[in-house]
């Protein structure tokens, strides 16, 4: 009974939730078939139970979200169905036609009490995506785009994306790097998720990744181990498949046994039921060109040694002939040579004793001008010496002359000549006084004199009046 607080009659919240739980329980009695995505399935080991999160979605954006609950008996049932109809459990990420009933409890509040899945439902929304993915892609004429891409003659750098611990993987791998013919193959992994809503997440930001580097590979190969078509699901997404038809290098596919190609394989360069049959795809690209580089390799050398035998006995041919014919110019060669040895030995006898001759005359020649020329660079020098010597006198009387003139000046300027006339010279500390400015009271005078020197002492300076 709610009580009275103020005359305004109060509610406890326990009392609020029971008369929500009585509404829902009378107004949805029934149960419910429910469409809705599962976000997260939630399962606990420990109890069994499931409690998974349910979403409706709209254009990628979630309108709604609810709490469920399967309880452990149905869960393992509705598993048990699942696998059945769709070869695998129930899991993160699938579109679900749910039988539940609407339950609220004031401790845990609403949730969904789900009785029962149908697995057609599932299967039905995976080809209804599928198709509308493809008629969206055909319309805007993307969905054979990646197949007219160029593929090099030999795709030997291979961008992977893929799970690194993923055994499709791991076979890829093997295949290429181990195979019997020693083709050597460049790869490089580009790890990714390749399950669920997160998978086209990932794949479409590694394939961006590659983009930005597509110079260093000749084509992307997205490998995973295999599943059934509900785990496949992300493979039909229209996001993922655009990104792969506008994609510049060729695309490969190797994401599963199924027979049912998804639009991701559809729409790729070329697609492998398995990455093992992948790998085999490049071996043989490299086989195909290998074996006529071969065959041709083989042709090269049967006719190369064909023709090497036929110009081998062209060549012992021509040297024959050869040289019979330097054998025959050799002794027309030599006749003249000895006919024109004969002649260059006279003429040049004949050259030799002309230029004999004119030496001759030319040396008697060059005799008599170098006498005479001789003869006058000595009569040349002879007056130049003379003169030299005239020059050299009178200027050395003249030095002496200036020289004398400069002696008695310098014995005219001698202070002991001013002595000895009867002057004296006085000095202060070493210095000539030449004023009295220059002494105080006080200083000692060394007077220099014709015989010796006088020291005194300076008592009173007086200065002439002008």
């Amino acid at each position: 009974m709610p009580e009275q607080v103020d005359n305004k009659q109060v509610f406890t919240l326990t009392e609020v939730a029971n008369s929500i739980r009585k509404t829902i329980a009378d107004r949805y009695a029934s149960a419910y078939w429910i469409k809705a995505e599962i976000n997260k399935l939630n399962v606990y080991a420990k109890s069994g139970h499931c409690f998974p999160e349910l979403v409706d979605k709209r254009d990628g954006k979630i309108e709604c979200e609810m709490q469920a609950t399967i309880w452990k008996l149905d869960f393992d049932r509705i598993n048990r169905a699942f696998k059945a109809a769709i070869n695998e459990p129930l899991k993160d990420g699938i579109k679900v036609l749910l039988l539940a009933t609407i339950s609220y409890e004031p401790k845990y509040g609403l949730s969904l009490i789900i009785r029962d899945i149908d697995p057609s439902f599932s299967l039905g929304e995976l080809e209804r995506e599928k198709k509308e993915t493809i008629e969206r892609l055909q319309k805007e004429k993307l969905f054979g785009k990646n197949k007219l891409v160029s593929l090099a003659l030999l795709p030997k750098r291979i961008a992977v994306i893929s799970v690194e611990t993923s055994k499709g993987y791991q076979d890829f791998i093997k295949v290429i790097d181990q195979n019997i013919f020693g083709y050597r193959f460049f790869h490089m992994l580009f790890p990714a998720v390749l399950q669920g809503d997160a998978s086209i997440k990932t794949i479409r930001s590694q394939l961006s990744r590659i983009k930005k580097v597509k110079g260093h590979f000749d084509a992307v190969a997205i490998i995973r181990g295999g599943g059934a078509d509900v785990g496949l699901s992300s493979f039909n997404n229209y996001q993922l498949a655009k990104a792969i038809c506008n994609f510049p290098l060729p695309v490969f596919t190797g994401i599963g046994h199924s027979t049912n190609l998804t639009v991701t394989e559809m729409v790729a360069f070329q697609s492998a039921i398995t990455p093992t049959e992948l790998g085999d795809f490049f071996l043989q690209k490299f086989h195909n060109f290998a074996v006529p580089v071969q065959r041709a390799e083989e042709l090269l050398l049967q006719d190369t040694m064909q023709l090497v035998e036929i110009e081998k006995r062209h060549f012992d041919h021509t040297t024959r002939l050869f040289k019979n014919l330097v054998k025959n110019r050799l002794r027309e060669l030599n006749q003249e040579i000895y006919q024109l040895t004969r002649g260059v030995l006279t003429g040049t006898r004949l050259r030799l004793q002309t230029e004999h001759e004119s030496l001759q005359q030319t040396r008697y020649a060059l005799a008599r001008e170098s006498r005479e020329l001789i003869g006058e660079q000595q009569r040349e020098l002879k007056r130049s010496f003379t003169n030299l010597q005239k020059d050299t006198g009178r200027l050395l009387k003249t030095q002496d002359e200036q020289l004398k003139h400069t002696a008695k000046i310098i014995k005219l300027v001698d202070p002991m000549n001013v002595v000895q006339r009867g002057y004296s010279i006085t000095s202060v500390n070493g210095k000539l006084v030449r004023s009295v400015d220059q002494l105080a009271a006080g200083d000692i005078l060394e007077t220099l004199i014709l015989d010796g020197t006088i020291e005194s002492k300076v008592e009173v300076t007086k200065k002439n009046k002008k």
